[in-house]
């Protein structure tokens, strides 16, 4: 098998990010997500431009998920990241994560899953803390917490998206 010079590889997780920065484009127009939709985000936090608080960062030092669903604000997308409001034990916060920090997008109300090629600083695979954007009181906020994915799914950890399962089966 010959190099690949054209680097397919890199074209095609920059493509997926791209499924990730149309579906938040949408939500920050409407202020809303469709139906049933919430999203899960894993990102470096010590990946080049993510801006959190030192609170954030000191609680998750390598990555953290984000969950938006019922509460956010002032969401702003560009070409290379997003900004958002989420709110963290009732202390509100603001988050500016850029697209190649991710690791992981998932939408459990329709088992949809992308994960990124994006190495730990210092080890492949860590245990994940889930952050989450539900109502503020402490009881809702504890129920997030414990969120996971609808009945019988399961959140495969370290698997990769193939692009076999986006080709028609012949």
């Amino acid at each position: 098998m010959g190099q690949d010079h054209i680097r397919y590889d890199i074209l095609a997780q920059d493509a997926l990010r791209g499924v990730i920065r149309k579906v938040l484009s949408e939500v920050a127009a409407t202020g809303r997500l469709p139906g049933e939709h919430h999203f899960f985000i894993t990102f470096l936090t010590g990946a080049p431009g993510v801006r959190i608080s030192q609170h954030l960062k000191s609680k998750y030092p390598e990555q953290m998920t984000i969950v938006i669903q019922h509460q956010f604000w002032e969401m702003k997308i560009t070409e290379t990241s997003f900004e958002i409001g989420l709110s963290f034990s009732d202390v509100p916060e603001k988050l500016h994560i850029p697209f190649n920090a991710i690791r992981g997008f998932y939408d459990p109300s329709v088992n949809f899953e992308l994960e990124f090629d994006v190495p730990l600083a210092d080890s492949d695979e860590l245990p994940e803390a889930e952050i989450t954007a539900y109502p503020t009181t402490s009881e809702k906020t504890e129920d997030a917490a414990a969120a996971k994915p609808a009945d019988g799914e399961e959140k495969k950890a370290g698997s990769v998206v193939s692009l076999d399962a986006f080709r028609k089966k012949q």
